[in-house]
């Protein structure tokens, strides 16, 4: 069947067997906390804010429908979703009220897809809209301007965005807004966020693993979040999950998980209904908080949760052509699809917009004093205003690196070091400075970010870190590391995300959208900058000997790459010193994407402090310590991106050395991928003329003839090649990384199997040289037969002898006498 068949508008869910008892465990609270006044108020918000959302979905004129509506009143193509418009108009009403009622710091924060039209008819009527769009004025000629530009090329889309007033999450992706949400009250003790889910969205893994997260906020020193699951009954096309489970089970489902249910369900009565669950909300969140802040915190509180039962499309018209539309799927999106050219559909219209009484809600196109009357009166206090949402970052203190650097010449963890001045960075920023891990962080050498308690894991439920101010959130899903890290972002802290490589690729489209966020808040005049979302990537492919071909996935490269080039940056720094460095620069900065990728294993430290910051600075240069004549007049350039294929790269041109003395060879690293697009493709890409200097020109101007370029790569090839198109002379360019071969094998073996060894780097420069050098021309083809010789002996040996085992001198720093 192409869709759900109904025997009734809001079909009940079918009873469970959960034995009557469990329902005990809801709470129920007196339904008193509205006069009348405010009753009548709301009420009118709601009839105000519902019927300039669907008049945004239909209408491009005759927006208050003061006469018959035309054809072409309505607009050609309906955009749009009215099914969540109406519980989302509700909450958005009741939140206003508390808010006057009680100057709660708060933010709301809108989970179901597509509630644009909702949230932005009551940041119109809040005036919040006209503060940061001035065409939106709060009258008759700013209400026309929204609907009549609602979800038509340069207006609003339908989903919330960064051009919405109040947002912190993009809303073209269901399923993190929770996350969000919990990351957004960190280190924020003051504020409370709203958090709207929908039933749809509460199917998504990314919800159900962020429903954990308030075992991660200490109630003494960060806000809170109240959660209202809003169970409408349906998705696009069927019934959800949620509303197929009724009130036992949820309430099982929900106590399971820690928190107290509060089910808010009376239709005939739902503003106050929800006016004293919220209320109740409210009190319990602060019995929590004042408990814990007066030094008796509660041991596992149980922390409220809402559960909002509206029908889908609450208000619309019952039924079109004999199907039930008003709760169920098809009032999803549009209602009545073909009211444009359908009289009988175009009647419905009238009538259903009618029944708002606009002309009482909106007289002249401005809401009536009574509309007024629940909207916070002091503008910082409005949904839509709060400078949490727009204007909060606070710079860290990053502490000096290069003070903190190690000597050239040994060998040190990358990741190791970096952990020490991490610790430093989190005492440093107490309460603006969080790392969100999935449980690798010892694994990735990271640990001494743990070494004291106060710098330590912030997870409640364990008594070892319970209420310790720990600036580490651990949970073993990357989906809620990742929301968590937006909202701590994006209300003006900032954090980490350190990860094994191959499983950052389960965030890969929540980091699209936070990057398109940020876009669209680059395109805003009122948006302030943020700090950058920071990934740090390690357990790379390149040394995964226990864990084998599972763990061996560069791929999340290849998707900040994609990005924006005005957003993205990519780091693979090649020692511990230009990893501080790296990492530095990266707290630092703002609205960016920033990846870092480098090895946990002790590799050598190539640069001292103030080489790898000459190094960091540049992007990428030239290591004349293992280049012939200090890389003067190349016959090849050999260019080595990632810490171990480096490695490799620089053992090559030791073994060439000894192997091919007549072949001059030129060393290149690069730490800032970003550099190596065409000239002017990215704000880091290299002048043609820088590219020459680094790389040698194309050989026509001084007629020595091409200089060949072998790229040894961390990742997949297809993304350098990608990333270099564009630049001159690429067709004397070659490229290895990471070809999808590995299994459970030595660090070497990995090399070999993917053509990143130092024979193959060699047997490249060999090919390349022997095109412009003749005395390497003639002894080519034995060298290279040669050279590949030794990879084949390496490997013969490698399987010989087993894991950990090398050829003596594998990984002895290479000497160039």
């Amino acid at each position: 069947m192409p869709a759900q068949l109904l025997s009734q508008p809001n079909p009940p869910p079918d009873p469970s067997h959960i034995p009557d008892s469990i329902l005990s465990l809801r709470v129920d609270v007196p339904k008193n906390v509205l006069s009348s006044n405010e009753l009548d108020s709301i009420r009118r918000f709601r009839r105000a804010a519902d019927y300039i959302a669907a008049a945004m979905i239909f209408l491009k004129s005759n927006t208050l429908v003061e006469e018959p509506i035309k054809p072409d009143d309505i607009k050609h193509r309906l955009l749009g979703h009215w099914g969540t418009c109406p519980g989302l108009v509700l909450v958005y009403a009741h939140l206003n009220a508390i808010i006057t009622r009680t100057n709660l710091n708060s933010l709301l924060v809108v989970g179901p897809g597509h509630g644009a039209p909702a949230i932005l008819a009551c940041l119109w009527l809040e005036n919040s809209l006209a503060t940061f769009w001035p065409k939106y004025t709060r009258d008759r000629q700013g209400l026309s301007a929204l609907i009549r530009g609602f979800s038509v090329p340069g207006g609003f889309p339908s989903h919330i965005n960064a051009e919405t007033p109040g947002s912190i999450h993009e809303g073209g992706e269901l399923g993190y807004a929770l996350s969000v949400s919990f990351g957004a009250v960190m280190d924020k003790p003051d504020l409370v966020v709203c958090c709207v889910v929908g039933d749809g969205e509460a199917e998504s893994g990314p919800t159900a693993t962020a429903w954990h997260a308030y075992k991660y906020i200490d109630p003494a020193e960060s806000g809170a979040v109240l959660p209202i699951v809003h169970v409408n009954g349906f998705k696009i096309s069927e019934r959800t999950i949620y509303g197929c489970m009724d009130d036992k089970e949820l309430t099982a489902l929900f106590v399971g998980y820690g928190y107290q249910p509060r089910f808010v369900e009376e239709l005939n009565d739902i503003d106050q209904d929800l006016a004293s669950s919220m209320q109740w909300a409210l009190d319990e969140i602060h019995k929590i908080q004042k408990a814990a802040r007066s030094g008796n915190p509660i041991v596992k509180p149980r922390w409220p949760v809402l559960i909002l039962r509206t029908p889908k499309g609450w208000s619309t018209i019952k039924s079109l052509h004999g199907e039930y539309i008003e709760g169920s799927f098809r009032s999803h999106q549009v209602p009545l699809p073909e009211a444009k050219n359908d009289p009988e559909e175009r009647k419905m219209l009238q009538a259903w917009l009618e029944s708002y009484k606009p002309s009482e809600v909106l007289p002249n196109g401005e809401p009536s004093e009574e509309v007024l009357s629940i909207i916070p009166k002091e503008d910082k206090l409005k949904l839509g205003q709060k400078k949490e949402a727009y204007a909060a970052y606070e710079p860290i203190d990053v502490p000096a690196w290069i003070d903190h650097g190690v000597k050239k010449g040994t060998q040190e963890s990358c990741m190791k070091v970096v952990g020490k001045f991490l610790n430093l960075v989190t005492h440093s920023n107490p309460t603006s400075f969080r790392i969100f891990s999935p449980d690798e962080l010892v694994s990735n050498k990271l640990d001494a970010v743990l070494e004291d308690a106060d710098s330590g894991r912030n997870f409640q439920w364990d008594p070892a870190s319970r209420a310790k101010g720990g600036r580490v959130i651990e949970i073993l899903s990357e989906h809620t590391c990742q929301g968590m890290l937006q909202g701590y972002t994006l209300t003006g802290r900032t954090g980490l995300f350190p990860s094994y490589e191959a499983f950052l690729g389960i965030v890969h489209t929540m980091m699209v959208q936070y990057s398109k966020f940020v876009k669209m808040a680059h395109e805003t005049t009122w948006r302030q900058p943020v700090g950058s979302l920071n990934y740090l990537e390690t357990s790379t492919w390149a040394r995964q000997e226990h864990n084998g071909f599972s763990h061996q996935n560069p791929a999340f490269i290849g998707a900040v790459l994609d990005l924006k080039p005005s957003l993205a940056r990519v780091y693979l720094p090649p020692d511990a010193n230009c990893f501080l460095s790296t990492v530095a620069h990266c707290l630092r900065a703002k609205d960016y994407v920033n990846l870092m990728v480098g090895s946990k294993q002790p590799t050598p430290v190539w640069l001292s402090p103030e080489e790898a910051d000459r190094h960091c600075i540049a992007g990428a240069s030239i290591w004349k310590f293992a280049s012939t004549d200090d890389g003067l007049e190349p016959d090849v350039v050999l260019v080595g991106i990632g810490v171990e294929v480096t490695f490799e790269v620089i053992a090559a041109a030791a073994l060439l050395r000894k192997l091919v003395p007549q072949l001059r060879v030129r060393v290149v690293n690069v730490t800032d991928l970003m550099i190596l697009g065409p000239q002017g493709s990215h704000p880091h890409a290299l002048e043609d003329t820088d590219w020459d200097a680094l790389f040698t020109g194309d050989g026509e101007s001084d007629g020595k003839g091409r200089r060949y370029i072998h790229f040894n790569y961390h990742g997949y090839p297809v993304e350098l090649k990608g990333l270099l198109f564009g630049r001159q002379g690429l067709e004397r360019v070659t490229i290895e990384g990471y070809r999808e071969e590995g299994t459970t094998t030595t660090a070497l073996d990995m090399m070999l199997q993917n053509h990143t060894s130092r024979y193959h780097v060699a047997a490249a420069a060999i090919r390349g040289g022997a095109k412009v050098n003749k005395k390497v021309e003639v002894d080519a083809h034995e060298m290279i037969s040669y050279v590949m010789h030794l990879a084949q002996k390496d490997r013969e040996y490698i399987y010989a002898n087993g894991a950990g085992e090398y050829p003596e001198g594998t990984f002895d720093v290479p000497k160039f006498d």
